[in-house]
């Protein structure tokens, strides 16, 4: 059995026939190792790097939804759904201002304003709905309480995010 000191190949070698060991030396030492990666690393560089001056330019992503002011159609809900386990995984109550809408992020803050009597309620959403067509969301029951629109059950409203995943 050889003993060979350690390498950049191999930290403990210990069989292994001289010749194969200092091959393996003089790949790394001499660079035949690092040569051809370094190689293929330009050559995807230079492939991908294309016509950079005549590029798109890169704009940046929204942070979070752009919702400008919307009317829509907006509904309630509760009774069986209380104390069951939201979208977001949160348990629901009817007195939490809190509601239901298909896209915007959980956590995001919007005040709802009822277009009939004009008065207003914020929200967080932390749920996904409402799942009947021509409604844009489902406001808890204390939402609906503060938009005097429990009677109706759906109302004309006005939403504007004032704050996305709880932040302004």
């Amino acid at each position: 059995m050889l003993d060979i000191q350690p390498t950049a190949t191999a930290s403990r070698v210990t069989s292994m026939s001289p010749s194969f060991a200092n091959h393996c030396r003089n790949d790394v030492r001499h660079g035949h190792v690092i040569r051809p990666v370094a190689a293929l690393l330009f050559g995807l560089f230079v492939l991908t790097s294309g016509d950079i001056a005549n590029a798109a330019p890169i704009r940046p992503t929204p942070q979070g939804p752009t919702l400008r002011p919307t009317i829509c159609n907006a509904s309630w809900y509760g009774g069986p759904h209380v104390g069951r386990t939201t979208a977001s995984g949160e348990v629901h109550s009817l007195f939490l201002r809190t509601a239901a809408h298909r896209t915007l992020p959980f956590g995001t803050v919007i005040r709802v304003t009822n277009l009939r009597n004009g008065k207003t309620s914020v929200v967080r959403i932390n749920d996904r709905g409402p799942f009947v067509s021509g409604r844009a969301i489902d406001l808890s029951e204390q939402a609906a309480r503060d938009l005097a629109m429990t009677n109706e059950g759906v109302a004309r409203v006005k939403l504007e995010v004032i704050a996305h995943h709880g932040r302004p």
